[in-house]
């Protein structure tokens, strides 16, 4: 299939993963699976460590390879080294060129893929869910947190003016 026949498929099932690990790719737009939250299915493919999901099997995979676009010049946009990977099954579609090793490409678009699939087939249930849903607690015990220290220490402040007036 060509690259103009990658882009017929249906668009809302179509991730792009142009930057690096550490370049901010929490800001980047994704193109959701139908009936998937926009938080869970951005945070996919975001973890350092693989997580504890399902295998994929290779024979359910659909992988191309197509030239790389962004900045690098020639280097990126004459070699053939952007991974477009499908899982057939639930026409997932991922596209990956956040290196320029195909190698590393075809890794981490497994990885994205199946947390994906499983946002897909699991939905709420999934892991990327429950780590979403962790970290949002974390951060409101931390806004919380926050909050009260520093009512102590306006309380304070108030304390020690008032004390202040009084000598």
């Amino acid at each position: 299939m060509s690259t103009s026949g990658f882009f017929r498929w249906p668009a809302p099932l179509a991730r792009m993963c142009t930057a690096p690990w550490g370049l901010g790719l929490r800001g980047k737009p994704a193109l959701l699976a139908p009936g998937a939250a926009v938080t869970a299915v951005q945070m996919a493919g975001r973890r350092d460590r693989p997580a504890l999901l399902p295998p994929l099997d290779e024979s359910d995979l659909e992988e191309q390879f197509v030239k790389g676009h962004g900045p690098g010049g020639q280097a990126t946009n004459k070699t053939s080294n952007c991974v477009v990977l499908k899982h057939i099954p639930s026409g997932i579609v991922v596209k990956c060129h956040q290196t320029r090793s195909v190698d590393q490409n075809r890794k981490l678009a497994r990885i994205i893929l199946q947390e994906k699939v499983d946002i897909f087939y699991n939905g709420e249930n999934s892991l990327v869910y429950k780590e979403k849903r962790e970290a949002e607690k974390k951060k409101q015990e931390r806004k919380k947190r926050a909050k009260e220290t520093l009512e102590k220490k306006k309380l304070l402040k108030e304390l020690w003016e008032s004390s202040k007036n009084v000598h």
